[in-house]
């Protein structure tokens, strides 16, 4: 049997998570010596040179002449997983950022702890987007899961943290086990763990096993659809991102998020989508579930979040329609003239993250000031705060999708593309539930500008909330005033048979 080890040559490969690693280890080291009468504030910026250095080594990886593969494709290092990885380390860094100055001791305790947990969870991150095996894949959602678990329940002395950390740590097991009850099912049909390997096998056992592959794929989307927060799965998402502490909100909406849909799209097109299934509906009925757990998503978050008042509640079923929205490219199935759906989602991914990051960079000013996260918090904001509400104008406008915003060339080009592969009612549905959405996108500017009751209390800016506030306005209409630069650029990078067919 041959032996498949990592040489002391791979682990140049892998500078982008040791660089964590290391950064993980030496910041919780001088958390545990240094005095407790100086400010942990300190950790906290040492943690975003971690972040940029581990970001650095990710780009020096971009575009090589062919994808490495570690462990007998255990481990990619390719494209797709780099692209993924500056994801993760540009949402992680701008969370990070944010919460120096926000985060108190008097709140959360463990300050320290606070800001060297995100590396970790970062890192089951990367881990995710480099999985070409079942095990490589269970661990880094594990270790993303298990640190984002302790991150909600930061906030000790909170009921409302303490609640949705119960919540998550549940639900978040029960999920974990559907996925690995998913993944012993296909193991056990093939022999592997090795996704490429699975995907190999799969069309052969159709006749024999079809049964147990829709029953392995469901448990897979119903376990992934949770991750990434999509209806039906979705009902953990208000609650945590209620009581956790904002920028963990954040961490949840952007960057875990990001994590299950790199993961979902890797591990659903290499098993069910480049084989052919002959004489089987199984391959269709792949993708036909993901577009109607796509469709439910949007619908489901578009029209509840219609009704919400707490605006941490109003993001939770902005992103559950978001999700709905990236699922959308991942259920348009490969056809001979649309190849182009991966590039459709990572623009709409990265426009998600700056209007994401933007917004909840805003809601943690005006929590800073009104000390509750409700709407009304936004009354009267034009009048008090005139930099920072026209910055949230520009973010609302792309949450929105209206034109020349990085959200609205984000939506055109998957609904674009949708309409190629024929899926027209998909793109019609996508195109109505963007039309709702603006309800209540704008009652945040209603809120701004047009209240006249609101109580006038006062509004602090920090350097970093301020930095990131308007980073992600202007990205994000950067991203609509020139979104052919992006597009293109990630087509220059990303190819689909070197970075992603690893039969």
């Amino acid at each position: 049997m041959e032996q498949i080890r990592l040489h002391v040559a791979d682990l140049v490969h892998l500078l982008p998570e040791l660089s964590l690693v290391a950064t993980a280890i030496i910041l919780s080291l001088l958390d545990l010596v240094l005095p407790n009468r100086l400010s942990r504030s300190i950790i906290g910026w040492l943690t975003l040179v971690g972040i940029a250095i581990s970001a650095i080594f990710v780009v020096l990886q971009l575009n090589p002449e062919e994808a490495i593969g570690l462990l007998n494709n255990s481990y990619r290092v390719d494209d797709f997983s780099n692209l993924l990885k500056l994801f993760t380390l540009l949402g992680t860094g701008f969370v990070v950022l944010m919460s120096l100055g926000f985060i108190k001791e008097e709140a959360i305790p463990h300050v320290g702890e606070y800001y060297y947990f995100y590396l970790p969870a970062a890192l089951g991150a990367m881990i995710m987007s480099s999985s070409g095996d079942l095990i490589t894949l269970y661990v880094g959602l594990e270790l993303l899961s298990i640190t984002s678990y302790l991150l909600v329940a930061m906030k000790k002395k909170d009921n409302k943290s303490n609640e949705g950390a119960f919540k998550y740590l549940v639900m978040g097991g029960i999920s974990s086990a559907i996925i690995l009850y998913g993944m012993s099912f296909l193991y056990g049909m093939v022999g592997s763990s090795n996704l490429s390997q699975i995907g190999a096998a799969l069309p052969s056992l159709v006749t024999a096993y079809e049964p147990l592959l829709y029953v392995a794929f469901f448990m897979l989307l119903a376990g992934f659809g949770f991750k990434i927060a999509a209806a039906p799965f979705h009902s953990w998402a208000p609650d945590v991102y209620q009581g956790a502490p904002t920028p963990v909100t954040a961490f949840l909406a952007v960057v875990s998020k990001g994590a299950g849909f790199a993961i979902l799209f890797r591990v659903f097109y290499v098993l069910f989508g480049f084989s052919s299934f002959e004489n089987s509906s199984f391959q269709s009925d792949v993708f036909l579930a993901i577009s109607v757990m796509a469709a439910i998503a949007m619908v489901t978050g578009n029209f509840i979040a219609l009704k919400q008042t707490n605006m941490k509640r109003l993001l939770a079923y902005s992103g559950i329609a978001n999700a709905g929205y990236l699922l959308v490219p991942i259920g348009t199935y490969f056809s001979g003239t649309h190849y182009a759906n991966f590039s459709e989602f990572i623009f709409y991914l990265i426009a998600y993250l700056f209007m994401n990051i933007g917004a909840f960079a805003v809601l943690m000013i005006i929590e800073q000031a009104e000390g509750h996260t409700e709407a009304k918090g936004f009354g009267g904001l034009y009048y008090r705060a005139p930099i920072t509400a026209v910055a949230m104008v520009l973010i609302v406008l792309s949450l929105a999708g209206i034109p020349l915003s990085g959200g609205f060339f984000g939506k055109l080009y998957i609904i674009l593309g949708t309409m190629q592969t024929q899926h027209y009612w998909l793109g019609g549905l996508m195109i109505a539930t963007s039309v709702v959405s603006f309800y209540y996108y704008f009652g945040i500017v209603r809120q701004m500008f047009m209240r006249s009751d609101y109580e006038p209390a006062e509004i602090k800016v920090s350097i970093p909330l301020g930095i990131t506030v308007w980073l992600c306005a202007l990205i994000s209409v950067a991203l609509g005033v020139v979104p052919h630069l992006m597009l293109k650029g990630i087509e220059a990078i990303f190819t689909l048979t070197k970075d992603f067919l690893i039969m």
